[in-house]
């Protein structure tokens, strides 16, 4: 497995610096990497810095932008963004600003729930521009109240739970716009579970949404050739990875482990107007 176009580092939710997660990958063999962290492109030069290291490592810059339905999240990925885009960053920052305010409202209920979770050490675990709901529950796992962070999401944060609070709402055909706006090619994220998938699908690519994640960590053969089938009916790019982590539990999938066709990578680098160069 050469390819993982959907990383996660401190930047966000995930538990390695990009340094370190660009030194995993090169031990792993991988010659393609995108870095896809949620609402942010903090982690993307640090990571292109220590890919430009031999053996050379190419990084494609990338973001991960959550959005809602009335159902429950619907994440869209945006693949060589220029992560120097002022619009971009500004857009950026207005969503990191509303998990901001929704972790301390959790925070907040989790109290009244009679579980005291310090807000610093949230702040701490975050490290870097994102606070998601991993870090509160990195926090509850820490003083005790929970045996493990999936029991958090299950009891408590997730979202029928007692201290979840809602984001800000972003709408998923103003990711798609954000990221085209940005030079980026938006891709809608593991989408194997979104309700009335062909509505969506006519809707956002009415925005500019050019690819579908086929290739998911979590997918077994049938779906992954059922989602094939129907990037090709709709003519999308055919992407994936591993929506790597390094939460190191029972939940995640390897990094590297999904087997992603050379084609795929071919063409989305060709749609970038990219030259793809095989290590």
């Amino acid at each position: 497995m050469k390819y993982d176009l959907h990383l996660h580092t401190t930047g966000s939710d995930g538990r390695l610096t990009p340094t370190e997660l660009v030194k995993l990958a090169r031990t792993r063999g991988l010659e393609v990497i995108a870095v896809t962290d949620h609402d942010s492109v903090g982690g993307v030069k640090e990571a292109q810095e220590e890919a430009s290291r031999a053996p050379k490592i190419t990084i494609i810059p990338g973001v991960e932008i959550n959005t809602d339905l009335p159902t429950g999240e619907l994440h869209v990925l945006g693949y060589f963004i220029d992560y120097t885009d002022n619009d971009l960053l500004v857009s950026l920052g207005k969503i990191r600003e509303s998990r901001v305010g929704r972790a301390e409202k959790m925070v907040d209920k989790l109290r009244e729930l009679g579980m005291l979770v310090e807000w610093q050490r949230i702040m701490d675990l975050a490290r870097g521009d994102s606070i998601c709901r991993p870090h509160i529950a990195q926090a509850m796992l820490e003083k005790g109240y929970v045996s493990s962070e999936k029991e958090a999401f299950d009891k408590y944060i997730g979202r029928n739970g007692p201290a979840y609070v809602e984001r800000d709402k972003v709408k998923p055909v103003d990711a798609v716009r954000i990221i085209k706006k940005a030079g980026g090619l938006p891709v809608l994220a593991h989408p194997a579970d979104i309700q009335d998938l062909d509505a969506m699908l006519k809707e956002l690519m009415g925005a500019g949404l050019v690819g579908l994640e086929t290739y998911y960590g979590q997918y077994d053969s049938a779906t992954v050739e059922r989602l094939a089938g129907i990037a090709d009916e709709y003519k999308l790019l055919k992407t994936g990875g591993t929506d790597y982590h390094h939460f190191q539990d029972e939940r995640e999938v390897p990094l590297g482990s999904v087997d992603i066709p050379e084609g795929c990578i071919r063409k989305l680098f060709s749609a970038a107007g990219k030259k793809f160069e095989p290590i």
